[in-house]
């Protein structure tokens, strides 16, 4: 009895905080909000003439599209547009950290609105932490302006406001998206930081973007265009205490600071260095041309109010249609639920060959969401579906031993033996699955409850034989070699294969946990969170 009065208190003391912040604290209103949307006729531009040079002689429906496997890679291609573009940048992203790459990032978009480039800058507002300030110096800016996604209004703690807003504050913006001058658009898995473009020696995420070009950048730019203009961006002007006048100057020098920082400069070195920038600035990158579509959530899911049939999964659905003979899926973030382990076994049951890449417990971040993927995993393997799961840093080798053994993706393109699912990085953050070696998804969805039903996301759909295959063929050379394969036992209990040059090792429990640890994840896994999932 003292226990539940305990319980009925603590309930009550954490409403009446959440009530007392919220009156405290009000959201201000949307409105007035400057309206802009998308420029377009933007073929005079020197990136119009160079894409128009490039699509010459293929067929005008077509996109090209240009895999960035390497995190050197994908923070040049977006470095290398930023500076490129003269008359619009469009920037959408969960995370934006305030480090080496993030700097970087924040003043090119700076040094191109000194140019004249309309800058329109669209951050979830989880995922901005220690910015506040030089996003406020920013807008200031008369050709940059910001908008937060669903914002919390108090400041520091920011997290108490979920106690006053939390239906709101749970919903989060997980797209990623930059489109310049209207003629090319990176999508895919990454945020911006130092973590997802190879900026630091440890803690990377093996990750996928796409650099596109071609009609699905117009795509891109009108769905831009729905979040910008969505009831849940807010202006920072009406969030974030103003800045002094000064501050844009302050920014440009701090910026300089972190340049001339001796790390920096060895990473900005390395990554003029790729034969990369030497392709892309000669007009020579290799482009797989295919028909692309882009699939994404209606930012009214933000509030709660999007219709079933303006869902991404539901234009996945349609898009990729049901898988006939193999279907292949990568997600960092792996938690299928109850009902998704039911759609899946069905599949199998007709002969569907299904395969599924994840992080193990030793590479994941999360800790939470693997605990929501590990009680299904029985149920999945029994359905003959296949699990592998990619091992953490391994302290034995030296990161150059691990580089030999998988592979870097440096220079890939996007020709038929692209090797799309190489990294030397130690967690996995990648989204990607094909189907039936035909059709290819990348974006910013994983397969879990909280893609599906809480956050917004975005990705595009590749009808492209060659890169399907190319992730196909991953499950058969590259991703065993990083990874463990998980296996039933013949008494019905979970195994984990690992190759090794010397030959395979089983693991009887799961890698890279304590006894401790391992009680965590079960008794996690049976708690009624996995819809937060």
């Amino acid at each position: 009895m003292l226990t539940l009065q305990l319980v009925a208190g603590l309930l009550f003391l954490l409403v009446t905080a959440g009530v007392t912040i919220r009156l405290l604290n009000p959201l201000p209103p949307l409105e007035p909000r400057a309206p802009s949307t998308h420029l377009a006729d933007n073929g005079d531009t020197p990136l119009g003439r160079g894409i128009a040079a490039t699509r010459a002689g293929h067929p005008h429906d077509l996109s090209g599209v240009h895999m960035l496997t390497e995190g050197r890679e994908a923070f040049a291609a977006r470095i290398l547009l930023t500076r490129a573009a003269v008359r619009s940048l469009d920037v959408q992203y969960y995370i934006w950290h305030d480090d080496l790459s993030g700097t970087l990032l924040l003043e090119a978009l700076h040094e191109a609105a000194d140019r004249g480039v309309r800058v329109r800058l669209l951050l979830d507002d989880n995922g901005v932490a220690g910015l506040d300030a030089v996003l406020a110096t920013l807008d200031q800016h008369p050709n940059i302006e910001i908008r937060l996604f669903n914002p919390f209004v108090l400041r520091r703690p920011k997290m108490l406001g979920y106690l006053a807003d939390f239906p709101r504050l749970n919903r989060r913006m997980h797209n990623k998206s930059l489109v310049a001058d209207g003629q090319a658009v990176i999508i895919g898995g990454r945020n911006i930081g130092d973590e997802y473009f190879g900026a630091r020696d440890a803690g990377l995420f093996f990750d996928l973007d796409v650099l596109a070009i071609g009609p699905v950048v117009d795509e891109a730019s009108r769905d831009f265009d729905r979040y910008w203009a969505s009831q849940s961006a807010y202006s920072v002007q009406k969030i974030l205490p103003s800045a002094p006048a000064d501050e844009l100057a302050a920014l440009h020098r701090s910026a300089s600071l972190v340049e001339r920082d001796p790390a920096a400069r060895d990473y900005v070195e390395a990554v003029r260095a790729l034969p990369f920038i030497e392709q892309m600035v000669a007009g020579s990158l290799p482009f797989e041309w295919a028909t692309i579509r882009m699939i994404s959530d209606d930012p009214a899911k933000g509030i709660g109010k999007a219709a079933g049939d303006r869902l991404l999964v539901t234009a996945l659905q349609q898009a990729i249609g049901a898988p006939a003979r193999e279907l292949r899926i990568v997600s960092g973030y792996f938690v299928p639920t109850r009902a998704g382990v039911d759609a899946l076994a069905a599949l199998a049951g007709r002969g569907v060959n299904i395969a599924i890449f994840t992080n193990a417990f030793e590479a994941s971040d999360v800790w939470v969401v693997h605990a929501g993927y590990a009680e299904r995993r029985k149920a999945l393997l029994r359905a003959g579906i296949r699990l592998f799961e990619m091992r953490g840093p391994d302290r034995s080798e030296s990161a150059r031993s691990r580089r030999k053994l998988i592979g870097t993706g440096s220079g890939s393109g996007s020709g038929p033996d692209a090797p799309v699912l190489r990294s030397s990085a130690t967690t996995l953050h990648a989204k990607t699955f094909a189907v039936d070696g035909e059709r290819l998804f990348i974006g910013s969805f994983n397969f879990d409850p909280r893609s599906i039903h809480l956050n917004t996301e975005l990705g595009f759909v590749v009808e492209s034989p060659r890169l399907a295959s190319a992730v196909s063929n991953a499950f058969e050379t590259d991703i065993p070699a990083r990874a463990y394969e998980v296996v039933l036992s013949k008494n019905g209990s979970l195994n984990w294969r690992e190759q090794r040059p010397g030959g395979v090792i089983v693991h009887t429990t799961e890698p890279g946990t304590s006894l401790l640890q391992r009680w965590g994840i079960y008794i996690v896994s049976h708690l009624p969170i996995e819809w937060l999932l």
